[in-house]
């Protein structure tokens, strides 16, 4: 039996090292993070992932309020 699961984009699971680059931090502070809840995790065996909505909420979460205007 074959099973074909089709991810989109957006349903991408990033490695911290991913989230590093993204967030142009280094990898030990991408773990702290995921570590300490701040970005959900998604857990597998004992490998730990981040989907890409959950790591867009978190910038969207830290943005600093405009001011200015």
């Amino acid at each position: 039996m074959e099973c074909t699961i089709n991810l989109s984009e957006k349903d991408q699971l990033l490695k911290a090292s991913d989230i590093a680059k993204i967030l142009n931090i280094s990898r030990a502070m991408a773990y702290r993070l995921m570590q300490m809840g701040e970005i959900r995790t998604i857990s597998i065996g004992t490998a730990k992932r981040v989907r890409i909505q959950d790591l867009s909420l978190y910038v969207e979460s830290n943005l600093s309020p405009k001011t200015g205007e």
